[in-house]
């Protein structure tokens, strides 16, 4: 048995295809079909509304799955489409693969190699960037599309904008998406790393047509466009949600509370400034103004600033609910500096609510904010000078 027809049957007991969508690539599919079928047979075409002669190329391949409808409509829905029709077929893993040449199927035994060691991770084929025919929009891209991959998802990859990928389609069968064009084989990466599906890269061969013989149907101006969208809203769930639900899961998952807070609030290899600084940022957000966006607030914050998230959730719970009175008293107290007349009179009790300062709210804000400010910057202070005394009482006597 030769080594492509024991591939093949690596793709066959895997459950493993090739989806191939292609929009006008009439010129190069038959190519990309013919080179593809010399590993497996297994192979999802997706025609998303071309307009050459592409439905008559594919007519000479009876073998193959179709997938066709008239309107363009973008390769991230044909992807979806090629996914979902794999599903139905009963694959586990797909394999994408661009129809316009710039990727060989000889670098498929890589991809079936790698899942062997990576068995239901995402798998992408790593081009080398820094060779002469790689046009630089293509480079500058990458590095753009890398950089935000990261601060969405904290995981480092070489090369995010490659199409040449393997996906654990079965363990991605519920996730849902927003994307139907380029931007989605961003989408589709950052959400898998969301749900805890393991990313790696294998490297792969490409090739870049000259100018002149060059096809792309990436647009520029709009694409990049809707990307920059597609990045600003998913940095915004990243640290308003998926950031901040990861760090509350992380702390009610500890079962030794002795060494959650010896490791994680106690952290004797944390530098007290950070400690320090946790604590005011904590005091402070506990007071702000924000109410029901505070802990949220807090947690983002601390990511953004590498603080101590234990410590920063902890102080920022100053305003339970049997502080709740006295927080709002003492900034209610605190904003007559700033008014005029010198701020209205309020009188301390346990019943005390926002209703009862409804009438000057203007000097609560500013009490308020003020008030947080000033105890969280006190309190940052305070941590550091009782670490920095507790350090001199054990540190050993020589």
């Amino acid at each position: 048995m030769s080594d492509k027809d024991i591939l093949g049957v690596a793709f066959d007991a895997s459950r493993t295809c090739v989806v191939i969508p292609t929009y006008n690539n009439a010129t190069t599919l038959a190519g990309v079909i013919t080179d593809v079928l010399q590993y497996t047979s297994n192979i999802i075409v997706v025609n998303d509304g071309s307009t050459d002669n592409t439905e008559l190329v594919l007519a000479g391949f009876p073998d193959i799955v179709y997938i066709g409808y008239p309107r363009n409509v973008g390769k991230g829905w044909a992807l979806r489409q090629g996914f979902t029709k794999a599903l139905d077929l009963g694959y586990a893993y797909a394999i994408t693969i661009d129809s316009d040449g710039q990727h060989f199927a000889s670098d498929l035994p890589a991809f079936m190699n790698k899942l062997k060691i990576q068995p239901g991770a995402v798998i992408i084929g790593t081009r080398n960037m820094k060779q002469s025919s790689v046009p630089g929009k293509s480079s500058f891209g990458n590095r753009f599309s890398n950089f935000w991959f990261k601060v969405e998802t904290g995981i480092s990859l070489p090369d995010t904008q490659s199409g040449y990928r393997l996906y654990p389609i079965a363990s991605m069968q519920h996730m849902s998406f927003l994307t139907r064009k380029y931007e989605f084989e961003i989408e589709v990466l950052v959400r898998a790393a969301w749900r805890g599906i393991k990313m790696d890269s294998v490297p792969v061969s490409v090739y870049y047509a000259p100018k002149e013989e060059r096809v792309s149907h990436f647009r520029p101006f709009k694409d990049f466009f809707r990307i920059s969208i597609l990045n600003t809203l998913l940095v915004l769930i990243a640290f308003l949600y998926i950031k901040p639900s990861r760090a509350l899961r992380s702390l009610f998952k500890k079962r030794d509370w002795a060494n959650f807070f010896k490791e994680e609030v106690f952290n004797v290899h944390e530098p007290h400034y950070v400690k320090a600084m946790s604590v005011g940022l904590g005091i402070c957000m506990g007071i702000l103004p924000i109410w029901g966006f505070q802990l949220v607030t807090a947690i983002f914050l601390s990511i953004v600033l590498k603080l101590n998230k234990a410590l920063v959730i902890l102080a920022a719970n100053i305003s339970i609910p049997p502080l709740v009175p006295l927080i709002i008293f003492f900034s209610y107290k605190t904003g007559a500096v700033w008014m005029k007349d010198g701020g209205g009179e309020l009188t301390f009790s346990n019943s005390l609510t926002f209703e009862s300062i409804k009438s000057n709210f203007q000097q609560y804000l500013y009490g308020s904010i003020t008030l947080a400010i000033v105890s969280g910057v006190l309190c940052g202070l305070v941590t550091w000078v009782l670490l920095s005394l507790f350090r001199k009482k054990t540190s050993p006597v020589i």
